[in-house]
């Protein structure tokens, strides 16, 4: 086996620069790029670790890596996340409604997310608190303060703890969401319906969300902008077969908005930002590139025209790949470890060549999972990432 000659740090920095590093960065732990916590729990059993399996994301049910889990799996990055306003009490709360337990959780936008309590896989949302608004209602709903200082508290100790005692990549939560939050708090149906027949209530809402994140990074940036190392954004503008709605569409009313936040951010740090989106988002690719992206997640390779060799032809030159590890869909959750360690081979030796490739699964690891198969994919992923 190759020896490592790189920190984790230099290793993401120089991949993340098109350069080919000692091997490629292995990725864990994010919102986009987590595990399930039943998925978790079978993973530390198997391994022999104890931990608590502490919760990092209600919503996507999504638990926190603990440390010997992440140098287990040979893990380069680790992440920071800003938090809620400093008066802001949600929380979960346990309801009864047609005869089941539900576990409901209010967001800041106003947005109620549901689980229940017989099937604990995730939360879905069970209110979109402006469904029946107007555009006059806008400027009257209570839109959450992106600047709150409060949501900050103690971020710049916790990257510098990374920074400058670990040799560690320092990469952000996810932030930007300013598309998808609008038909969360719409409803999908009614967003779509409104893309086509009201597009100026469209505008108005994304300027609302666009500005709750241009205050927040205004914040976040002072924060840790000289410190963090990836910057993670994203809304999903692709589904398995195509985008989810028009691209005339998303190039007149969303990419404006995008790329002011992009370029905003650019401004003011030096770090690399991740754009999240599933799907077959190829036709969207020169769009993400023209609004300053630096790198592409989750990379859905089961979807419509996302075949690696192909999106690595392509754009390569342009985009980091962060992600596309495994057919996430048909082979990690059903193949046995042998074929997840050839399926993984496959997607490396496509991705990685002259750097741009940052290894991760295709989005977060999901509940049933099994444990072998998480440890055969990163296992491979550190034995065949090296270059030489």
């Amino acid at each position: 086996m190759p020896k490592e000659t790189m920190t984790s740090r230099e290793r993401l920095l120089k991949a993340l620069n098109h350069e080919e590093p000692d091997r490629i960065p292995i990725d864990l732990g994010g919102n986009q790029t987590g595990i399930h916590k039943f998925a978790y729990e079978g993973l530390l059993e198997h391994l022999g670790i104890d931990d608590d399996a502490a919760m990092m994301d209600p919503v996507q049910q999504l638990a926190r890596p603990c440390e010997a889990v992440l140098e287990r799996l040979r893990v380069d990055t680790r992440y920071i996340a800003a938090g809620a306003a400093a008066d802001f009490k949600g929380g979960i709360v346990t309801n009864e409604r047609d005869g089941r337990v539900w576990h409901d959780l209010t967001d800041e936008f106003g947005v109620t997310w549901s689980m229940p309590d017989d099937e604990p896989l995730y939360m879905d949302i069970s209110h979109h608190p402006l469904a029946s608004a107007t555009i006059d209602d806008l400027a009257a709903y209570a839109w959450p303060k992106g600047d709150d200082a409060g949501r900050f508290a103690g971020l710049r100790d916790a990257a510098l703890a990374i920074r400058n005692d670990t040799p560690y990549a320092v990469v952000s939560g996810i932030s930007g969401v300013t598309y998808e939050i609008c038909w969360y708090l719409r409803g999908l149906e009614n967003w779509f319906i409104d893309m086509l027949t009201q597009p100026e209530f469209c505008e108005a809402m994304i300027d609302r969300t666009l500005k709750f994140w241009l205050d927040w990074f205004g914040v976040f940036l002072d924060e840790v902008g000289d410190v963090v190392d990836v910057i993670m954004i994203g809304d999903d503008l692709a589904g398995q077969n195509g985008p989810l709605f028009q691209p005339e569409i998303y190039r007149k009313i969303v990419k404006p908005r995008h790329k002011q936040l992009v370029q905003t951010i650019r401004s003011r740090t030096q770090a690399k930002i991740w754009y999240h989106t599933c799907g077959a988002c190829t036709c969207y690719l020169p769009d993400l590139i023209d609004n300053g992206i630096d790198a592409l997640n989750p990379v859905q390779i089961s979807a419509a025209d996302m075949d690696p060799a192909r999106l690595k032809a392509e754009f390569g030159d342009k985009l980091v790949f962060w992600g596309g590890a495994i057919d996430a869909q048909h082979v990690l959750p059903t193949a046995d470890p042998n074929m997840v360690r050839e399926h993984v081979k496959r997607n490396i030796e496509a991705f990685k060549p002259g750097g741009g490739y940052v290894f991760n699964n295709v989005h977060n690891i999901q509940a049933g999972v099994p444990a072998e198969n998480i440890v055969a994919m990163y296992d491979a992923a550190y034995e065949y990432g090296f270059y030489d």
